[in-house]
C-alpha cells in the first residue's frame, strides 16, 4: 500500500536553519529508506508566503495569497511511502520524528483505481501491492 504523510513541525521548536548534524541524520534516513523501497518520494515545502489558496463555492472562485493559515497548521514536508500496512507507516513516522523532533505526522492511505468511492481499499489490489 502507498501512504502520503505530511509533517507539521511544532513552530516553537524549530527556529533557524537546520544544523549539519540534523541534515546528515535526515539524509541518511532518506537514503536508507529509498534503498529499501519504503520511501517513494519526499520533499520539503517553500515558506507559506510563497503559496496561494484557491477555493470554489458555487460559481465563485476566491484566491488568497499566502500566508493564509495559522503557523501551527503549516505543512513542512511530505513523503510517499510504500509499506504493507498503516502500522508500518506509523513505525516509519516514529523513526522520522526521532530525527525531525517535535511535531506531528499525518498518515493517509493513497487510493488506487480499484478502491471504492468511500476510500476503502479493494481487497484484491490491497494484497497485490
Amino acid at each position: 500500500m502507498q501512504f502520503l504523510t505530511f509533517y507539521t513541525p511544532n513552530p516553537s521548536a524549530h527556529q533557524g536553519p537546520p544544523s549539519k548534524e540534523y541534515m546528515d541524520q535526515m539524509n541518511k534516513l532518506i537514503e536508507e529508506s529509498m534503498k529499501s523501497g519504503e520511501l517513494v518520494a519526499t520533499g520539503g515545502l517553500t515558506p507559506l508566503h510563497q503559496g496561494a489558496r484557491v477555493v470554489q463555492s458555487g460559481d465563485k472562485v476566491t484566491i488568497t495569497d499566502g500566508p493564509y493559515i495559522e503557523s501551527t497548521e503549516i505543512i513542512g514536508g511530505f513523503a510517499i511511502l510504500e509499506l504493507p500496512s498503516k502500522e508500518a507507516a506509523i513505525e516509519s513516522s516514529k523513526r522520522f520524528l526521532k530525527i525531525a523532533g517535535d511535531g506531528q505526522v499525518t498518515i493517509r492511505p493513497l487510493m488506487n483505481p480499484d478502491d471504492t468511492c468511500t476510500g476503502e481499499p479493494a481487497l484484491a489490489t490491497q494484497s497485490a501491492r
